[in-house]
């Protein structure tokens, strides 16, 4: 996400950050490619000229030029304005204390709203352990009573539907009066969209939250419109009032203008991102983490977070005892590789380590080679991948055979696994492997 931005962000600021001393037109210069990357990003004009004079104030002061690191510095101006323009320290949802918490989703038509519905369900049932139920109050576009059914089964919601035939807003009430029966934690209605902004759409809003009263009302909107998302947030901000803001498509976003320009258009905080079409590629929005992951400063953060929701902490010791006693295994590496990857997409993965982002480049890191090496080892028997010094040629040719793959890979991971071993072996005795040993394996 925000490939395109990121690039030019960080070439514009290239030559400021290795700079040892920095004179005012070092950064006006630097600040007329910020504003050009940020123009050519479909970022809104007038948040353009506010950022980009912002910045210059803070990074013209004393305090940051008379500096021992004035580069640096700017560049942490930057990220910090950056964080302010997207919406600061970011906000939680409005969970009641007592009786369901309604989430009333608003958006237009191909927003991704019906999706955003069981992918916000699955985040609360997963990540905050509480019951959600849907309701289908969607009745204007074809399906999407059945689209809501379905992404509410995947996502483990019960969903409150009465067919295509009755008025949403008698609908919506009636569900709330299910959660409530029933003792739902979370009530989300699904309400409808239209191709364009327009009275009808938002009358049927304003009733539908008269009804339900919900606590928090968000909008979805699609990043990839870029300017055009912005444009249909302040239609809504104007004609409706609303809580907060998801952005749906947000993987596909290269250059970033919704997500940089709708706070300060609106006022309103952006909450979660959809990253991807999977129901758990969903996120709260941390607008310090983007910035910099923008700047190419990694998100540690949420690194950390995804591995903590992946990886058992018994597991985890488990895996320590082998390293130390070195019982290490492919069944072990299988594991581990597997975990990795319910992570999401290696590529993405590797952007949120500091400084690797913006090394990867165009480079693109291929999952497919994951599971090539998961058909090698799954195609080894179980004596095999304990003991990987026991394949021969006879072996390799076996499971080359059965992995679809050659000797050449099969021999190739089997020197690698063992070069691993050896490493995690010294390290579990106190001994840091030189950057020579690492890339050599010895």
């Amino acid at each position: 996400m925000f490939e395109t931005l990121g690039e030019r962000l960080q070439g514009a600021l290239g030559d400021v950050r290795s700079r040892g001393a920095l004179t005012e037109e070092d950064v006006a210069k630097a600040m007329r490619q910020v504003r050009l990357a940020l123009l050519e990003a479909d970022v809104n004009f007038k948040v353009v000229k506010q950022f980009t004079a912002a910045v210059k104030d803070r990074a013209t002061g004393a305090d940051v030029l008379e500096s021992l690191n004035p580069g640096q510095q700017v560049v942490k101006v930057v990220a910090d304005e950056l964080t302010e323009l997207m919406g600061g320290s970011g906000r939680e949802l409005v969970l009641s204390k007592s009786g369901p918490t309604v989430i009333l989703m608003a958006g237009l038509q191909g927003s991704g709203k019906t999706t955003a519905c069981g992918k916000l369900a699955r985040y609360l049932k997963e990540e905050k352990g509480l019951d959600v139920a849907l309701a289908a109050c969607d009745l204007q576009r074809p399906a999407a009573v059945d689209q809501l059914k379905t992404v509410g089964e995947r996502a483990g919601a019960t969903v409150y539907e009465q067919g295509t035939g009755r008025d949403p807003v008698d609908v919506a009430e009636w569900a709330l009066g299910q959660a409530r029966a029933e003792r739902r934690d979370v009530l989300i209605v699904d309400t409808a969209g239209r191709l364009h902004v327009d009275a009808e759409l938002m009358d049927q809003l304003a009733k539908v939250k008269k009804r339900t009263k919900p606590h928090d009302v968000l909008l979805v909107v699609d990043s990839m419109t870029g300017q055009d998302a912005v444009n249909v947030a302040e239609a809504f901000a104007e004609a409706a009032e609303f809580d907060g803001v998801i952005l749906s498509k947000l993987d596909g976003d290269a250059r970033g203008g919704a997500a940089l320009s709708v706070k300060a258009l609106t006022g309103k905080p952006i909450l979660f991102a959809s990253t991807g079409e999977k129901l758990d590629a969903f996120e709260r929005f941390h607008p310090d983490r983007m910035a910099q992951r923008i700047l190419g400063m990694g998100d540690v953060l949420t690194l950390i977070e995804k591995a903590e929701q992946r990886i058992d902490e018994r597991q985890a010791q488990e895996l320590e005892r082998k390293i130390r006693r070195d019982q290490f295994t492919l069944d072990d590496f299988l594991e581990q590789m597997q975990q990795v990857r319910s992570m999401g997409p290696l590529q993405n993965l590797l952007k949120m380590l500091p400084g690797v982002g913006s090394q990867l480049g165009s480079l693109s890191v291929d999952d497919k080679e994951l599971d090539r090496l998961q058909a090698i080892i799954t195609s080894m028997t179980p004596e095999e991948r304990a003991n990987p010094k026991i394949i021969d040629g006879s072996r390799r040719r076996r499971i080359a055979a059965g992995s679809g793959t050659n000797v050449q890979a099969v021999s190739q991971l089997v020197k690698q696994f063992a070069q691993m071993r050896k490493l995690m072996k010294q390290m579990a005795r106190g001994k840091m492997p030189s950057l020579a040993q690492i890339a050599s394996g010895r």
